[in-house]
């Protein structure tokens, strides 16, 4: 089995964990339009179609930037576990407040632990260093522009969430703002 093969299966299952997980979330209060949905959600298609797609035309996408070896196909599975293991975790830890779209759950609580202790979106973290390991593996310029148009869709979708949370929680949420990173955590 390729490297490739085992980071798509490292995603399948993330899939499949987040989708059962999605079943027992707290009922929603306020959602996001959808027009907002899809100012982020293009990017983060557009990633993963990059990524993973057998249609991307030849050219220079599929430009090789690093040699195939074992080095980096057992470094890129081991950083597309981690980010995932770390998305994972955040999940966990977020609980019932979780929702794939921006909303604001009835009875949502301000999580500042775990792994929200170092960023206010783990999620997204955990996602983008998995995507680049999974372009680590990959080796082909299409890789690295998915990192970085899945790092934009999330910035994008972290500003809207970062409105929503501010208007429910305050001064309470500009302190965690304040003291914490967004999606790289901030050195102290």
């Amino acid at each position: 089995m390729s490297g490739m093969s085992v980071c798509f299966y490292l995603w399948c299952a993330w899939l499949v964990i987040w989708l059962v997980w999605g079943l027992g979330t707290k009922k929603t209060q306020q959602r996001e339009g959808i027009s907002s949905r899809l100012s982020y959600m293009i990017f983060s298609v557009a990633a993963f179609y990059l990524m993973f797609s057998g249609d991307v035309p030849e050219g220079w996408l599929r430009t090789r930037l690093l040699a195939l070896n074992l080095w980096t196909e057992w470094l890129g599975i081991a950083i597309t576990a981690a980010g995932l293991g770390f998305a994972i975790w955040a999940r966990a830890y977020l609980g019932r407040n979780w929702s794939g779209t921006v909303t604001v759950k009835v009875g949502h609580e301000l999580v500042r632990g775990g792994p929200y202790r170092w960023v206010r979106h783990p999620i997204y973290s955990g996602m983008i260093l998995a995507m680049l390991g999974t372009a680590l593996e990959r080796g082909q310029m299409r890789g690295f522009i998915a990192v970085v148009l899945l790092y934009a869709g999330f910035k994008i979708k972290s500003r809207i969430e970062e409105q929503a949370m501010a208007a429910t929680f305050g001064p309470e949420y500009a302190e965690y703002m304040n003291n914490t990173g967004a999606i790289v955590p901030r050195l102290r």
